[in-house]
């Protein structure tokens, strides 16, 4: 209760005391006029929520780390009163999204629109709303609130940075065996023919078959003989290395097309968004080359996508991708022993970790002694706070010919991820450890 409210409680009933002990006209006369005050401003407040409608059209739930969040605000008037004033307060925990209004002079019918552009700066899954609506009458006596609980959610993909190269290039990745495994991609490996399916593309219909069995028949299509690549991504929460981080909002001039494309985002600095930004440039980088990508990590909950081609692939990933946390117990040395058991030869695991054990680089040389090609991503975590040395992974690497990027913080991923990897030029690192 506001401190007019009790206010004018008082004053109403000391002017009614007045008005009976004394009798007086003056004394009726303040006692109505306050009662009157009470009873409008009361009505006033009931009627200021009533007939309201309000919508919130989200463009997309999905989105991208560098990429704007839009939302359109609608509000109207369906009564015969007006509204003063409208506050409109969003409770979502997209960082920065501030999509909060307040509405004046609302007439009968009448419409007021506004969109709310968010650029994303933190990938994860965030929740729209709900929405709290607040108004009161024109003398600020009574307040009313309604909440509405209704809440959607939307997913920020990790940022992807743009790779020009990487090791070991397209070429000298070996083909593989025959698996006659179905796919929905088109390859040149036409596996029969089947019913045509709702949404099945016109490019896909075999005609000769179509007109035997006079109906509308399709093709089937199974994976090339190519080898697969898998990211693994260390999520083990002991690898974990990461300095004080305080976000700040993006500025404005951020909004206008220019200044986004001269704009640098910083990575909070941790090791795990810097791993989860590799992976995600990696798998984009494969799969625009149309090679068949998998992911395997553990983190509290184990997450294994099956190594597949296209588009669709890659969205599975970053949906992944968005909202993995290092929170896992399983050490990444046994994720690779564990996964590795199931992998073919001339399959290619690309290993992203800051774990500076070299009991992870041991595992890959054993897949490496079974014919599975490896790739080491090392987070230099001593750029993040971190104390213990990496000298001993890398010299297990070396000892085992596998290739080995070093990211460090603040580095330019694009750089460091396309340049010709270990051990085909020796980074200053090696030569410090011999």
């Amino acid at each position: 209760m506001s401190s007019r409210l009790v206010f004018l409680i008082i004053a109403t009933v000391i002017a009614w005391i007045l008005a009976f002990n004394t009798g007086r006209d003056l004394a009726y006369n303040v006692a109505y006029l306050l009662t009157a005050i009470m009873g409008f401003s009361y009505a006033w407040a009931w009627n200021s929520l009533r007939a309201i409608g309000l919508r919130r059209i989200t463009r997309t739930r999905r989105s991208q780390v560098g990429q704007f969040a839009e939302e359109q605000f609608e509000v109207i008037n369906r009564g015969r009163l007006p509204k003063l004033w409208l506050e409109i307060k969003d409770e979502s925990t997209l960082p920065w999204h501030d999509a909060s209004r307040v509405v004046s002079n609302l007439g009968h019918n009448q419409t007021q629109r506004w969109l709310v552009k968010t650029l994303c700066t933190q990938r994860g899954r965030f929740r729209l709303g709900p929405l709290t609506l607040h108004s009161g009458d024109p003398i600020g006596i009574f307040d009313v609130e309604q909440h509405i609980e209704s809440t959607s959610n939307i997913v920020v993909y990790p940022l992807m940075v743009e790779l020009t190269s990487f090791e070991p290039s397209i070429s000298e990745l070996s083909g593989g065996e025959a698996r006659h495994r179905r796919t929905y991609q088109m390859t040149t490996n036409v596996a029969g023919v089947r019913d045509y399916a709702p949404g099945d593309s016109f490019n896909r219909i075999h005609w000769p078959s179509t007109a035997r069995a006079r109906r509308l028949m399709a093709k089937e299509f199974e994976l090339d003989p190519t080898a697969d690549v898998w990211l693994y991504l260390d999520l083990c929460r002991t690898s974990e290395h990461g300095l004080p981080w305080s976000p700040e909002p993006p500025e404005p001039f951020f909004f206008s097309p220019h200044a986004r494309r001269q704009l640098r985002y910083e990575l909070p600095p941790t090791t795990t968004e810097y791993a989860v930004t590799v992976t995600a440039s990696l798998a984009r980088y494969f799969v625009l080359r149309n090679r068949a990508v998998g992911l395997s990590s553990s983190a509290r909950l184990r997450e294994y996508i099956q190594a597949d081609r296209g588009e669709r692939q890659l969205t599975k990933i970053l949906e992944a991708l968005a909202v993995m946390q290092a929170t896992g117990t399983l050490p990444f040395a046994h994720l690779i022993a564990n996964d590795g058991m199931r992998l073919n030869r001339n399959d290619t695991v690309l290993a992203i970790s800051a774990d500076p054990s070299p009991d992870w680089a041991m595992a890959l040389h054993h897949l490496q002694r079974r014919g599975v090609n490896s790739v080491a991503v090392v987070i230099d975590g001593t750029t993040f706070g971190g104390t213990e040395s990496y000298d001993g992974v890398f010299a297990r690497l070396e000892a085992a010919g596998i290739p080995a990027y070093t990211v460090r913080r603040n580095d330019d991923l694009a750089a460091a991820l396309s340049k010709q990897a270990y051990p085909n030029e020796r980074p200053e690192w090696v030569n410090n450890a011999r």
